[in-house]
């Protein structure tokens, strides 16, 4: 049995990844923390430091300003965590990465195994194109949503941009700017609505002909199911920094 200590148990991606858990026979929710706890089937604590319990891994689907106290945990009990909490800064993620030296970290913008899938193709097709078309993101998102543009959209033009040796700048606004699109930049656009559970399309735009490649998630369900996978995936692993490419072997 994998005991997990789920971080931001009482939000709807917690309370999704409590749902898929009683139905895995080999994972267990032992303990959750939230800054704002309310009763559940496991106790609850309202910060790090107030824990008694040892997890096998922590889950961590929470807050940014959460990190400095969830990886001084995960160091302390030697416990392997996965951070799927999108909006940090280069700085938070120079302190994930230095904890990957010392546990085993999974860390990605998305839980999701199609938008992981979505991103070998983005950069598959950017490396048949080339620089023959132009490249725009678009996400969408709920309006309770705080980051944008989304992780998983940066994530996105990331991997593409890897194609072209890191050498095409983002574009996230063009409202006060009034000249031609210039070739290598990646254009990033943010739309917050309603109850959109998350939505990417990555668009190459050529010479008369379009090619859209998109994702669309119906629930939180896809994010916890692979966050379940991740958690698996932690309580054999050493220490090091994994991703979701690490579960789908590409």
């Amino acid at each position: 049995m994998i005991k997990i200590l789920l971080s931001g148990c009482c939000g709807k991606m917690g309370n999704a990844i409590v749902n898929l858990a009683k139905e895995c026979d080999d994972i267990e929710i032992v303990a959750g923390v939230d800054a704002f706890p309310k009763a559940m089937e496991f106790p609850v604590f309202k910060s790090f430091d107030k824990v008694t319990v040892k997890p096998d891994v922590i889950v961590d689907f929470s807050n940014i300003s959460v990190l400095d106290n969830l990886l001084e945990f995960a160091l302390s009990k030697k416990t392997p965590i996965l951070v799927a909490t999108t909006g940090f800064g280069d700085k938070e993620i120079e302190k994930i990465k230095d904890a990957a030296k010392k546990i085993p970290v999974f860390f990605t913008a998305n839980m999701s195994l199609g938008i992981n899938v979505l991103c070998s193709l983005a950069k598959r097709a950017a490396d048949i194109l080339g620089g023959d078309f132009d490249i725009e993101i678009v996400e969408k998102h709920h309006n309770k949503k705080l980051d944008a543009p989304s992780g998983t959209a940066i994530m996105l033009a990331n991997a593409i941009n890897l194609v072209f040796e890191d050498t095409y700048s983002y574009e996230y606004d063009r409202h006060s700017k009034r000249l031609a699109r210039p070739k290598n930049e990646i254009g990033i656009h943010s739309v917050r609505g309603g109850t959109i559970v998350g939505e990417h399309e990555v668009i190459f735009a050529g010479h008369e002909e379009v090619i859209t490649l998109s994702h669309s998630a119906q629930s939180k369900g896809v994010f916890a199911s692979g966050a379940i996978a991740a958690a698996r995936f932690l309580s054999t692993a050493t220490p090091g920094l994994y991703d979701m490419n690490d579960i789908i072997g590409k």
